[in-house]
């Protein structure tokens, strides 16, 4: 259902972030302009947004195939997108996603185009999962109408969105945005705006990890892979790494990143001061009422017991549940 507010969607730039976002919003119900602003001859533009409007048709067919929603609806989804190269179209568009290619020459040009054609009410964000945001809102004429919006593709399937106001925006478009969000099933979270955001930055670290017990011939590339698929992965989609700590203990963190510093030489192990304060502070975890979560209000058992149904059920799903051995 469409928000009291934002009305007509617009996402910039047609690659694979516009047209997950543009899926999105009609799948939701909303008005949605998708637009090339890349410079390209009338031919070009158009065989683009052809290949635009085809993917998005082709992502909704597999996940009406997959049971998610009736495929008779796909065609007023699709009736609701507009695919354009001419922004003038974008007067009355309410919220504007940014997606061009991730150079700053490349947003400064498309946050200029649009300061030609867009309305003094409309919110703009970016997409950026790199660039600082107070750095991009020198290219927009309102500043407090302007953030961050990361998206994690395939944007028309992973849940989360990472908010980041700059220092000019205003609390109340935070909140719009984030309401939007919300109502059309994804889970936005606002963080600061520093480089790599929270899944970047997690994520660069992981991978890069991985990479290099490949080249230190830790394990194979497809046993590590298995490792996370069956161990790291399903551990953390139901709970949060931080959530683990206060479960496991932060002194347990603390003694084993200790180690692997001392014994894998890098001090790319060592925790952060505030798991050291934690620590001198009786603030272990669950085990002593508070961590990084306030535990002393909680229902534990209830809480135990609920996290341990969610590990049951994505292991069923996951086929990762054995069944019970038979007796001799």
């Amino acid at each position: 259902m469409a928000d009291d507010v934002i009305k007509h969607v617009a996402a910039i730039g047609a690659g694979r972030m516009g047209r997950g976002i543009a899926h999105v919003f009609a799948y939701a119900g909303y008005r949605v302009t998708l637009a090339d602003v890349k410079p390209r001859r009338a031919a070009e533009h158009e065989t683009l947004l052809t290949a635009a409007r085809a993917e998005i048709e082709g992502n909704l067919k597999t996940l009406a195939e997959f049971g998610a929603f009736d495929g008779a609806l796909i065609p007023a989804m699709l009736a609701r997108i507009h695919f354009t190269a001419d922004l003038s179209e974008l007067g009355d568009a309410d919220l504007i996603f940014e997606g061009v290619t991730e150079t700053m020459e490349a947003k400064e040009a498309a946050f200029a185009a649009l300061k030609e054609v867009v309305g003094a009410a409309a919110i703009i964000a970016s997409t950026t999962s790199t660039l600082p945001v107070d750095k991009l809102a020198a290219f927009v004429d309102r500043p407090e109408r302007f953030l961050n919006a990361h998206w994690l593709n395939p944007a028309y399937l992973i849940p989360l969105v990472e908010v980041s106001p700059g220092a000019a925006t205003r609390d109340d478009v935070v909140d719009t945005v984030r309401r939007v969000l919300e109502g059309i099933g994804k889970v936005p979270v606002v963080c600061a705006p520093t480089p790599g955001y929270i899944i970047p930055r997690i994520q660069a670290v992981a991978m890069n990890e991985a990479a290099r017990m490949v080249e230190e011939g830790v394990a194979s590339a497809a046993d590590i892979d298995k490792a996370i698929r069956t161990g790291f992965g399903p551990r953390y989609s139901t709970m949060g790494l931080l959530e683990f700590v206060d479960v496991g203990g932060g002194d347990i963190l603390y003694h084993a990143s200790r180690y692997l510093a001392q014994n894998l030489g890098s001090d790319r192990y060592n925790s952060p001061q505030n798991v050291l304060d934690n620590m001198e502070q009786g603030r272990r975890g669950l085990r002593d009422g508070k961590g990084f979560y306030d535990f002393e209000a909680m229902d534990v058992p209830a809480y135990q017991r609920d996290q341990m149904a969610r590990f049951v059920s994505l292991f069923q799903h996951l086929d990762l549940l054995p069944p019970p051995g038979k007796a001799d």
